[in-house]
């Protein structure tokens, strides 16, 4: 059965984003063997704001072969989109309700495993429900001070 990774960057005081989205202090170590981590996974869970900015995106004609690999592998697998307001753009299914009998129907088709994406909000909704079957975090060596948690039922406002 496949299992649900989530994989992502975290700074030291547990921020996936700055206040604004930025992701610009994340940077890939290949210490994180990213490549290897895509050729086990068939399949990525987005949320619709992260689907916008990255679902579809394509680095400009002048980056890198390797850079342009990377986003031909991710682009390669069968996409998710968790989202009551998502349109369908016909590069993704669009998941409107049931999270937890929809991803557990996904999991039993079989193949590879399944890359949680996110953000925020779809990361807190399926630690909530359970569903992340592994945690895969890189802590970078930064301290942003504000933006969006990784843990949010952690934060205490």
């Amino acid at each position: 059965m496949k299992k649900v990774i989530l994989d992502l960057a975290v700074t030291l005081d547990g921020f996936i984003e700055g206040p604004n989205g930025e992701i610009d202090w994340c940077i890939m170590d290949d210490d994180m063997d990213f490549e290897g981590f895509l050729l086990g996974i068939d399949t990525i869970f987005y949320g619709r704001v992260s689907y916008e900015a990255w679902g579809n995106f394509n680095p400009e004609a002048d980056a890198s072969k390797a850079e342009q690999k990377l986003w031909q592998d991710v682009h390669s697998k069968q996409k998710f989109v968790f989202s009551k307001k998502a349109s369908n753009d016909g590069k993704a299914t669009i998941v409107h309700t049931d999270i937890a009998g929809k991803v557990a129907e996904i999991k039993a088709q079989g193949g590879k495993d399944i890359w949680l994406y996110g953000g925020a909000q779809l990361i807190k909704t399926f630690i909530d429900l359970k569903l992340v079957d592994v945690y895969r975090i890189a802590v970078h060596p930064i301290a942003l001070g504000d933006g969006k948690p990784l843990f949010l039922s952690l934060i205490h406002i």
